[in-house]
This record gives C-alpha cells, structure tokens and sequence, in this order.
C-alpha cells in the first residue's frame, strides 16, 4: 500500500512547508519559531488525513476491480482541485494575516459573498496580481509534487486477480486508519484549534496552526450559538451577568430638547490614537475640536474588530461575537432592536448613508429591518462621484446627507452617516500636503468631512436642536497595530451640536459602543428595555459603575473598575482577577444565548 503512504506523506509536507513562509514573515525571530512546525503537526496531520480519503478510496476501487485509466483521471483531477485549493487557502491566509492578525476563517467567504467587489476592494492591484501569480505557481509546484510523489512513482497495482482480497482488505484497513489523524488522536478531545497553542506569544500559535483547517473548523461550527461558551448553568450564568438599575437611579439631562435632530457619525477605523486630546497624533482634528467643545468619552470601546460586528454593537445594543459575525444570519438580525426602529415608532425621519456596497455583509438587510426608511449607498451616485475602490468618497457622502438636512421636513430626523474614505486602501480625493499618502491622509480627508458637515450644520436653523454623535465602527491598521487588545479597541465618542447642554466636558467612565443605545433613548425619555446589553451612560458612575467588553476571533475581554479580564476563544484560558474572569464568562454565555432565542 505504498501508494496510499505516498499520497499521505506528500500532502503532510506539503502542509509543513507550506508554513515556513508564514514563520518567516510573521513569527519572532529563534528557535520557538520552528517549534511551531512540531506543535501544528497534529493539525496537519489531521488536513492530510482529510485529504487522502478520496485516493484511499480510489486505492480500494483500483483494488476490486483492477488498474482502469479512468480511475487514474479521476486521481489526476481530484489532485488539480486539491493543489487549488490548498494553495489559495495559504496565499490568501498569508496576505490577510498582516491586515487581521488571526488566521483564516469564513469571514472573508461571508465577505466575498455578500458583495465581491467590497470584498476586493481593500487590496491594491499590486497585491491582487501578486497573490493571483502566488496562487498560480504555487498550485502548479503542489500539482507537480502530488503527481510526482502520489500518482506516477508508486507501482501499479497487479492486473490479476491473485491477492486481490489481501489488497482490498489491506487498503481498508489503513484507509480506517485515517481515522485518527483526522480525529486528532484516540484521546477524549478531538482536533481543534486549541492544540496548536503552546506559547504565550499569539503569533507563535498563529504559525503553529494550518489555515486550511482553521477555515474548515470555522465553516463547520457557525450557527450553534447555543452551544459556544457553556461555563455555567443558564441561571447562574444569567445571575451572575445581570445588572440592574436601582429605582432611584435619575439620569442627568444632557439635552435642551426633547425631540433634537440627531445625526450619528460612523468614523470608518479611527481610534484614539489619532486625537491630541486623548494623547494621539494630531490627525483628525476636527474631530478633536468637537470633544475640546462638546462630550468626550475617553475611556470608550469599541465592541469588535470589524464594521460588520460594529454596527449591531452601535445601532442594536449587542456586543460583537469573537467566533462569527451576527449579520449572516438575516433571521436573526431582523429580531434585533435597534434605536431606528425605537425613534421610527417615535416619528423620526430614518436616514442611513453609505458610499459602498449596502449589500456587503448583509448590511442592507439588517438597516430596512433596523427601520430605516431611506438607505443612500453607492448606486445612488452618479459614476462620476464614484472614484475610489469603496464607491463614493466621503465627501459626496456628506454632501448627499446634507442636501437632504437642508431640505427639511416636519418631521424630526435620526440621519447616521458611515464613512468609508479611511479604510484601506486609503485612496482619497485630497492632496493635503501635511500628509504623505496612505492612511495619515485619508483619515485627515475623512475628518475634514466631518468637520464640514458640521459646519454647514450650524448654518441651519436648526442647529439649536441638533445632537450629533461621532463614533468609530472599529481600531483600524494605522497606527500600528497595538498588541494589547485594550488598546487595540480603545476609541473615541464624542457628542456635540446645539442642542447638548453641556460643553467642554470629559467624561471618565468605562464605557462601549453598546451603551449608545441606551443613552440616547433614555436623553429622549423613551424606554430602552429592549437593549438588554446596554447602559446608560447618563446614570452617575457611583450608582452604577460602567464596564466594557469587547471581542476578536482569538479573545474576548472585559474592563470593570475591579480590573480586566482576557479569554483565549480557543484555550478558554483566562487572566485577569477572578471576579472579573467569572463575569466575562458569564456575559458571553448570556450573549450566546441570547443569540440563540433570536
């Protein structure tokens, strides 16, 4: 059975060499970075396992009825596609990794689903060629290997009948044998993502893990929300996450009207290292002027690493999922309760504006269910304005929001902007020389938007009643990529406009993108028992404390004022202080059931 050995041996290295790139590229420098390869190899052994099923099963055809050239062509092309594959889940995962910081996952399929050209368009055409050239040679190079090794060297089968049982039985038994690299082992655990973690440094279990079987574990575990993060009994963990505003608890009035005209920015990627009053570079200026003059919560997170996992966060009041994103579910997200519907239910005007694809991601959807009655995307804007890769840059963005806020109504109006121009690959029509190209510039174009858009929001008359809201959807590539996750998703949330009372004021309390909700209803005096995630910020520290928690694919965190609390997704292993590390828990099996029940 020397061919179905070949066949095995030559898809196991073609897995480990295949990681070496990655280890050069990404892991740190020493000898722990080859004990990667020694770590990952379970995995894949476990991918070679899978791999050769379909050639132990020809073997076993080949067997019964003897050499057949058709047999041979059904090898021959189960090869091509398997060479195909293999080598576009590595390419891609080599050029995604330096973006994302995890290993590959369904979320680029679920983006590339939803809306390609979206998908397609953070990349340069120097690094679409490149990776398409990567994906050609190194297809061919596993193609010829495969063939070499699996398919041409191993003897032919005998043409008789002599023996034909033993072979039969023989192959059998080693394609059963398959069984347990492709379970991971004969232990209790099978294979899964946690095996290849052995060191306290991420990028080192990064390199250990093989991005085929990453993709095939996120692909085959979606959907069993009810499943993930089991800690505790559903009512313990349900006493334990539960929070409760006491009776007494009156929030403060931040507003001069009870029905204000407000418009809520999405600032594409921007964090806090970007603003000079919260110790960053002096890059988004308007915006800084903004917090100088209006609210500035600068102890603020955002919810996840991504717009997709954002926008619920901003909108619904629900914390971002760190194994998969809410909004492939279309079911489930038009369940959620959003803070359009709450104000449409009030009479409010719904606006959302976006210069891309409204179909990437599902978003579309999730805005009409959200309530939402108009939603301005990139087809709403003449060829001409759509000069970038994501459509419309963001100064016809704003531009389109405020001729529809010149035009009036008696109605009063909830408009959410998102930008776009700040997301890689940062082309924007600007040519500030403050800023060479690329992410400085396009987040100062960005910004610069905003700023005008307020400004020409002051010449309204209107103003006096006009609350506007900027808030990141997530920490972006620029600066570099911090390596604490708190510092990753720290953000800024600003409030402003005529109608806020108070100015000039900083506000310290912990807090993330799920508290909007809640606090903008309650300043308009409507319930927001429905956002069962989310706090109001309006409600005094000292009678009930703020917190943040915040996710990615490979952690989830919690900052409380008793400290903060970090857990591994795949490990389940945690830091941070007991009480905190019992709350996160708990909090992520109530959001996970909660999810569920949708």
């Amino acid at each position: 059975m020397v061919k179905l050995l070949a066949a095995y041996g030559a898809l196991l290295a073609a897995f480990v060499v295949l990681k070496l790139p990655f280890i050069i590229a990404y892991a740190p420098a020493g000898m722990h970075s080859f004990r990667a390869l020694w770590s990952g190899m379970s995995m894949d052994m476990c991918m070679a396992g899978y791999f050769t099923v379909l050639p132990a099963l020809l073997l076993i055809a080949g067997c019964i009825m003897g050499p057949h050239k058709f047999l041979r062509r059904i090898e021959c092309t189960y090869y091509v596609f398997a060479s195909a594959i293999i080598s576009a889940v590595f390419v891609l995962d080599f050029g995604l990794y330096a973006h994302w910081g995890f290993r590959l996952d369904a979320t680029p399929l679920f983006y590339f689903a939803s809306s390609p050209s979206s998908a397609m368009a953070s990349a340069t055409a120097t690094e679409t060629i490149a990776g398409f050239a990567a994906w050609l040679l190194l297809g061919c190079a596993l193609y010829a290997l495969f063939f070499a090794v699996a398919v041409k060297w191993p003897p032919s089968l005998p043409s008789g009948s002599r023996g034909r049982c033993a072979r039969t039985a023989l192959a059998l038994c080693l394609t059963a044998l398959l069984f347990i690299p492709i379970r991971g082992g004969v232990t209790v655990s099978t294979m899964n993502p946690s095996r290849a973690y052995f060191s306290p440094d991420m990028r080192l279990n990064h390199a250990a893990m093989n991005p085929v079987f990453t993709l095939m574990y996120s692909l085959s575990h979606r959907d069993r929300f009810g499943e993930q993060f089991r800690f505790y009994d559903s009512e313990e963990a349900k006493a334990i996450a539960t929070r409760t505003v006491p009776a007494d608890a009156a929030p403060e009035k931040w507003l001069s009207t009870a029905r204000p005209d407000i418009y809520l920015i999405i600032f594409e990627s921007c964090s806090s290292h970007l603003l000079p009053s919260q110790g960053g570079e002096p890059i988004a200026l308007r915006l800084d002027s903004l917090a100088r003059e209006g609210m500035l919560f600068d102890n603020f997170y955002a919810s996840s690493f991504r717009t997709d996992r954002a926008l619920p966060a901003i909108l619904s009041g629900l914390p971002g999922q760190p194994t998969e994103s809410l909004m492939k579910h279309v079911a489930k997200v038009e369940k959620l309760p959003s803070i359009a519907s709450a104000l449409a239910a009030e009479g409010y005007d719904c606006r959302y504006y976006y210069g891309g694809d409204a179909n990437f991601t599902n978003m579309l959807a999730y805005l009409r269910a959200s309530g939402f009655g108009s939603v301005v995307s990139d087809k709403d804007f003449p060829l001409s304005e759509r000069v970038s890769k994501w459509g419309a840059p963001d100064g016809a963005v704003f531009e389109r929001a405020m001729s529809d806020a010149r035009a009036g109504g008696a109605s009063p109006r909830f408009c959410v902007v998102q930008t776009s121009s700040s997301h890689e690959p940062f082309d924007v029509p600007d040519g500030n020389p403050r800023y060479a190209a690329g992410a400085p510039r396009a987040f100062a174009y960005a910004d610069s938007c905003i700023g005008a858009f307020v400004d020409s929001l002051r010449a309204l008359p209107s103003w006096p009643r006009t609350l506007v809201a900027v808030v990141p959807d997530h920490y972006g590539c620029y600066p570099e990529r911090p390596e604490k996750i708190e510092a990753r998703h720290h953000v800024p949330f600003v409030l402003a406009g005529g109608a806020l009372l108070p100015r000039g004021r900083r506000v310290g309390t912990l807090a993330s993108q799920t508290d909007i909700a809640a606090t903008l209803l309650s300043q308009l005096g409507l319930d927001y028992g429905r956002f069962p995630f989310s706090r109001d910020l309006a409600v005094p520290d000292s009678i009930m404390p703020g917190e943040a928690m915040f996710s990615e694919p490979e952690e989830a965190a919690l900052l409380t004022g008793h400290g903060a609390a970090v857990l591994g997704v795949a490990t389940a292993a945690a830091t941070g202080p007991d009480s905190v590390v019992s709350l996160l828990k708990a909090r992520l099996q109530v959001l996970y059931d909660y999810i569920d029940g949708l």
